[in-house]
């Protein structure tokens, strides 16, 4: 091959595509998009409503934004970042997850006491009831089993996908919010807001297995590396624990009044927003190190998964 040839060639190659952050910036009616790559907001969407969940499908094609006082649930085509549709969700839409072949969204309805399924392809919802408060969904990574956060009955819900029924209440402690579901699907973690802590619970057993310990007000949860980071509102800090064991690792100081918490698909980095300091902080999960700021919308809660996985 000629010199030239090949710098023709690695001229008309396409750009490497990095990995993104879909940011609901609540006090924005916002959506930011943060190239994580750069650690920069490349594109900034109206959603109005006061965006609070996010769920990026497993594929990447969409994101699912709830809007909590607009009553609807915006769908984005996240390649292009256009808005496909908005769906009617009455009650107050707030947590969201989307099924693994990206088919299917199940929104957690705050006043309903029920959770919502969504079928992308006809349009048609059905519910199933859930406790008091329903916040955060998990989706186990088979698709069978959908954990919705009751708060105010400091239970966890397990909705069997396939009948759409609530098969079984695990209580937990006081206030479950964030919750996060291992790539086993064997446990599902809850972060109790107003008992300070974080209950393992074994789905086969649908029970507690163990309680982490976290700082003040911890509102979410994920997994990286074999570890479990939990976000502390008041705190200003992330708790680490060892997933194996169970052992505090480290607290981090991060923004001021973390709340959404995601990882990347590889595990190398988690992700957290800040929601009074306006700005999502990338870490890395092995070293524990900050690696990079970005700064988003006001507001930002990014509730659920929020990143899109390039590849």
């Amino acid at each position: 091959m000629t010199a030239g040839l090949f710098l023709a060639i690695a001229f008309l190659a396409p750009p490497a595509i990095a990995d993104e952050a879909f940011v609901t910036a609540q006090g924005a009616d916002a959506l930011s998009i943060v190239d994580l790559s750069k650690m920069e907001t490349v594109a900034t969407l109206p959603i109005g409503g006061k965006p609070a969940g996010i769920a990026v499908s497993r594929d990447g094609a969409r994101a699912f934004v709830t809007s909590p006082e607009g009553k609807f649930l915006t769908v984005i085509d996240a390649a292009t970042r256009r808005i496909e549709k908005r769906i009617p969700v009455e009650g107050g839409p707030l947590g969201v997850a989307a099924s693994p072949d990206g088919k299917r969204v199940y929104v957690a309805d705050l006043y309903g006491r029920r959770l919502v399924e969504i079928d992308l392809a006809s349009g048609a919802q059905r519910s199933v009831g859930v406790g008091a408060m329903a916040s955060g969904v998990a989706v186990a990574p088979d698709g069978k089993t959908i954990v919705v956060a009751d708060r105010d009955d400091n239970a966890l819900s397990l909705i069997d996908a396939a009948t759409f029924s609530r098969v079984a209440t695990a209580p937990v402690g006081k206030h479950p919010f964030g919750v996060a579901i291992d790539a086993s699907g064997a446990r599902a973690y809850s972060a109790n807001v107003e008992s300070d802590d974080v209950s393992v619970v074994d789905l086969a057993r649908r029970k507690v297995v163990a309680t982490l310990k976290c700082g003040s007000r911890p509102y979410t949860v994920a997994l990286a590396k074999g570890r479990v980071f939990v976000a502390n509102q008041h705190g200003d800090s992330v708790s680490v624990f060892d997933a194996e064991t169970l052992a505090p690792v480290e607290t981090l100081k991060v923004g001021e009044y973390p709340e959404g918490l995601a990882a990347s698909a590889d595990g190398a980095r988690v992700y957290v927003a800040n929601w009074f300091s306006n700005e999502l902080w990338a870490l890395d999960a092995q070293t524990l190190k900050v690696l990079g700021k970005a700064e988003t919308g006001d507001g930002p809660r990014a509730f659920g998964a929020f990143i899109r996985d390039a590849e």
